[in-house]
This record gives structure tokens, C-alpha cells and sequence, in this order.
């Protein structure tokens, strides 16, 4: 795959006038509310989405293509999505770089790997086999030909306590780069309750890839972020075999994963010159929030007994019935 630096900002993608005015009336339509940084999401296909990514998602959803041999990245937001892009940019492009001329020296993990959600996506056919890119779309609204191609998706969770947590801190840092008002972290635990949070509700989210990978596992690979803290270089092995490229016997021994891991630790990309200045999805937010503590349990610094309990209440009606369970810490 012949590495291609894709723009994060936000672009309408797919439409002329004609397409548009339709869509545009379709938003316009859509249950709203209020967010935290953006000016409002709306209630599509049953998840809150910002409207200044609708357009596309809707756009993308109705007009990509995709290819066979094309890999989605999945997640809900604040839930691994750094760690991925870079782990598996690493994996798939590992023909073409090493650890000392990889792209991620220079480029934050979001500008290698684009969000189909906030890029020209017609410019991927510029990318070669296997074009990679990421999502945060729910399964049930990506695009049919994502679903019914050979295209594989790798999907990352992480325990809801730790998630509401880190994307509180997340928000916070935008609303404060947009001189907006801060939300505290009990409005913020409120709404991801509610499943008012972007791309929520988060149990709609994990549940839909997780019920995909019992039934298609050669389709969708389900990764849990503590599973990934706990043996980073098992998890890589596997996520290699299910994209097709296994690391063979030579590369095993000569270290190529434990080189790939200790790249991609948040210890590493967040000390990179790259990570620690610029801003990335329109110039909204700090590189460096991208890269916070990434530890499995920091929710106990942070939430009450009661929130605790009450989030405990959610996982177990909407995502353990599926079979679904999370390490907390």
C-alpha cells in the first residue's frame, strides 16, 4: 500500500447541487440537540451525528464504492482510535517502511490513516491496495457495498467507564480551543447515559460490530482496547493474519512486532515532534489531546460510586445479553 497523506478537514464529498438539496432537506429534518463543541447533532438512522460531518456520512453512505481489499478502521470516539490507525498503518505498510522511515515520524496517525467522515473520499482511488482508512459510523449506516464486499473492518472498543472519561477530557479540550463553556463531567456522564454523545448511543455502536463479527468473523474483527493493553504483540499477530499478512517466522525473530508496538506506544507517537504541536480536524483541536494516559481504569480517578453503578446498570441491560463484557480495570 503506497503511503498517501490525506487532509482531515472537512469536506462535502460525493455531491453536485442537484444531490445536495435533498440531503439538505433530509438534515433539516432530523430530530436535533445540543452538543458539546459542535453547534448541534442529529438524531440519523438512530445515532446523534454532528451536522458538520452529516452531509458527508450521508453522502458517503449513499455514494462509496468499495473495494475488496479496502480495511476499515471502526471505533467509537475516545476508544483506541489513535492506537489503531497507527498499529495497523504499521502492519499493512510494513513492505514499504521500517521503524525508521515510517511516515508516522512525520505525521500524526489521523493524517496517515483519513476519517472517510472529513475527507474528499473519491481521492482514495489515488491510495493503492489495500486502501486504508477509518470510520466512526455506526455498522448500520455504512455504505451497502462496504457490507456486502469483501472489504474487512477492524473494530475497537473499550470499557465504557474508561471511555466516558477520556472523552470528556477530549471535549473539554475542544469546547476550550473554540472558546466555548466547559461541561462538567457530570453533564457530560448525563448525556452519554442518555446516548446523546457523538455516534451514540455507545451501546448501539459496540454491539452492532460486536453481533457482525459473531456472525462474520472473517468480515469483522472485534478488538477490545484492554485486551490490546494487556498482550499488544499477541493482539498485532492476529490482527495481521485477519488482514491477510501474517509476520512470518523471520520477522517474529527479528523483532519486527515488539518494533512495531514500542512505535506505536502512546509513549512514543505522544513524544514525536509531530504530536506535540499543530492541530488536526479542521485546526479545532491540539495534536496532543490525541494523547492523554491511554490506562485501563483511570475511570476510578474520576467517577462516583453512583455513576459507577449507574453506567455498571446500562452495560449490563444493553450489551451483556449479547454476550459482551468488559475488564474495568
Amino acid at each position: 500500500m503506497a503511503h498517501q497523506q490525506l487532509s482531515s478537514q472537512p469536506t462535502i464529498v460525493g455531491t453536485d447541487e442537484h444531490d445536495q438539496e435533498p440531503i439538505d432537506e433530509l438534515i433539516a429534518s432530523l430530530p436535533i440537540t445540543k452538543g458539546l463543541v459542535h453547534p448541534a447533532h442529529r438524531l440519523y438512522q438512530n445515532f446523534w451525528c454532528p451536522i458538520t460531518v452529516l452531509p458527508n456520512v450521508i453522502a458517503f453512505r449513499q455514494h462509496f464504492k468499495a473495494k475488496d481489499k479496502d480495511i476499515v478502521l471502526v471505533s467509537q470516539p475516545k476508544s483506541g482510535t489513535t492506537w489503531l490507525k497507527a498499529l495497523a498503518f504499521s502492519i499493512i505498510n510494513r513492505s514499504h517502511f521500517n521503524i525508521s522511515n515510517t511516515p508516522l515520524l512525520t505525521s500524526n496517525p489521523h493524517e496517515a490513516v483519513p476519517f472517510i467522515e472529513l475527507k474528499l473520499w473519491p481521492d482514495l482511488d489515488g491510495l493503492a491496495d489495500p486502501r486504508l482508512f477509518a470510520t466512526h459510523i455506526p455498522y448500520p449506516s455504512l455504505p451497502e457495498s462496504v457490507k456486502r464486499s469483501d472489504c474487512q473492518i477492524i473494530y475497537i472498543c473499550r470499557n465504557p467507564l474508561d471511555t466516558v472519561v477520556s472523552s470528556w477530557h477530549f471535549l473539554v479540550e475542544m469546547a476550550r480551543s473554540e472558546d466555548q463553556p466547559d461541561w462538567s463531567l457530570e453533564e457530560h456522564f448525563e448525556t452519554f447515559c442518555q446516548g446523546q454523545v457523538l455516534f451514540g448511543p455507545f451501546w448501539d455502536h459496540i454491539t452492532g460490530y460486536w453481533k457482525e463479527s459473531l456472525e462474520r468473523p472473517r468480515k469483522v474483527f472485534f478488538l477490545k482496547y484492554e485486551d490490546l493493553k494487556e498482550d499488544v504483540e499477541g493482539q498485532l499477530k492476529k490482527v495481521a493474519e485477519f488482514v491477510g499478512l501474517p509476520f512470518t517466522e523471520e520477522e517474529e525473530e527479528g523483532g519486527v512486532i515488539e518494533e512495531i508496538a514500542n512505535l506505536c506506544s502512546l509513549k512514543t507517537l505522544k513524544d514525536l515532534e509531530v504530536n506535540k504541536s499543530g492541530k488536526l480536524l479542521g485546526g479545532i483541536i491540539e495534536k496532543r489531546s490525541f494523547f492523554r494516559k491511554g490506562e485501563v481504569g483511570d475511570w476510578v480517578n474520576h467517577l462516583t460510586p453512583s455513576m459507577v453503578d449507574r453506567l455498571n446498570s446500562i452495560i449490563q441491560e444493553k450489551m451483556r445479553p449479547f454476550g459482551l463484557e468488559f475488564k474495568m480495570c
